[in-house]
């Protein structure tokens, strides 16, 4: 039993570091302020983490493990482009429900970077939970190459990050509906220029060049009205 108290008093632990970097940045985070976020003895939050350090690498996993767990429940098992959109919707709506978890993870990367590759670890959890999804997209019967879906996962990546920033500095509910709007409309155009298949269809040639310049131009007047 005291094995289980303390496998949830490290998760409660985890939970408040979260909360406390968000409010208070990885400087004020101190194992004091969160042992007492978490309502627990400053002796408990030493005997779960011998260090600081490692406390905040449990927080480096939870972030990848709740990361995961966002792609992969936004897989709806369709085609590349279908599944990729979902993925992206899907990672912008978690950070607008969990505003806690973007800005720790703009504090911890930050701070990873100064003490090691900690900050690799929920890019790398990221890509490689995409790249399974993607890859098993072939709904529509296509496969798309390697390069093209390392440079989606990246796109995909690249805008929610963007996405989140913004969405941490503004909190503006009505400016984040249009700007997750803009943000799936760019993956649109890139989908659209670079891919060959489309949910509703095959893309090629001439129709091809049609369909991509359609799409871009639909961004950019969207861009020009907002």
């Amino acid at each position: 039993m005291a094995r289980i108290r303390a496998t949830e008093r490290r998760a409660d632990l985890v939970a408040a570091a979260v909360r406390v970097i968000a409010a208070h940045g990885v400087d004020g985070a101190t194992t004091r302020r969160i042992a007492e976020e978490a309502s627990a003895p400053l002796a408990m939050l030493h005997y779960c983490f011998a260090t600081k350090e490692q406390l905040f690498a449990a927080v480096f996993e939870d972030l990848a493990g709740k990361y995961r767990e966002v792609l992969t429940r936004n897989d709806i098992h369709g085609d590349v482009q279908s599944t990729a959109r979902a993925l992206l919707r899907g990672v912008i709506l978690w950070y607008r429900e969990n505003p806690a978890y973007g800005a720790t993870i703009v504090e911890l990367i930050s701070w990873g970077q100064r003490e090691g590759a900690q900050a690799e670890t929920v890019y790398n959890a990221a890509f490689e939970t995409m790249r399974t999804i993607l890859d098993g997209a072939t709904a529509d019967g296509r496969t798309v190459d390697a390069d093209t879906i390392d440079r989606l996962i990246y796109l995909v990546s690249a805008l929610s990050d963007g996405f989140a920033l913004n969405w941490l500095v503004f909190a503006d509910t009505a400016t984040a509906d249009a700007q997750a709007e803009l943000t799936v409309s760019a993956l649109d155009a890139w989908m659209a220029a670079n891919l060959e298949a489309t949910p509703g269809g095959d893309v090629s040639g001439e129709r091809h060049e049609q369909e991509s310049g359609r799409g871009i131009r639909s961004l950019m007047s969207w861009v020009q009205m907002n």
